[in-house]
């Protein structure tokens, strides 16, 4: 990776997906009955936004603005989400499923941006410590969704 320019691009694709898994988030708690479920799940959204100001904070440090809202591919990914819950008899079920699925990639895109060289040290290991929560999210989600099984 060889500008700022580029460094901030790649910050700022993990921002927009932080919107959208903060927007999940919250609209997974919104959407089930389990108050234990529906806690964890605000909590999983507040801390995507923390990630996210993080994260605007790094691209303001590279001398770039940090874009704002969520992605088309979220936006859809929402539909979905609401479209499966409205049908599904088993609505936690179903959300888990989809959170399984998001957090899973939200893993990949950030192992993704990691593996490029270039990053201030500090903004690696910001990205390292994120990718770490979210990994211990998606592993926290599929043991709720084999305890609903």
């Amino acid at each position: 990776m060889n500008t700022t320019k580029e460094q901030a691009a790649k910050l700022n694709e993990l921002l927009e997906k932080n919107y959208d898994s903060e927007i999940g988030f919250k609209k997974a708690a919104e959407d089930v009955r389990n108050d234990k479920l529906k806690q964890f799940f605000e909590v999983k959204a507040k801390e995507r936004y923390d990630f996210g100001h993080e994260l605007k904070t790094e691209i303001r440090n590279l001398g770039e603005s940090p874009d704002k809202g969520a992605s088309v591919k979220g936006k859809a990914h929402h539909i979905w989400m609401d479209l499966k819950s409205a049908l599904s008899s088993d609505k936690e079920e179903e959300i888990l499923e989809e959170v399984v699925r998001g957090e899973k990639i939200a893993v990949e895109d950030y192992n993704k941006i990691i593996k490029d060289d270039g990053f201030p040290p500090s903004t690696a290991n910001l990205l390292i410590k994120q990718r770490n929560a979210i990994e211990r999210t998606f592993k926290q989600v599929k043991d709720l969704e084999e305890a609903f099984d």
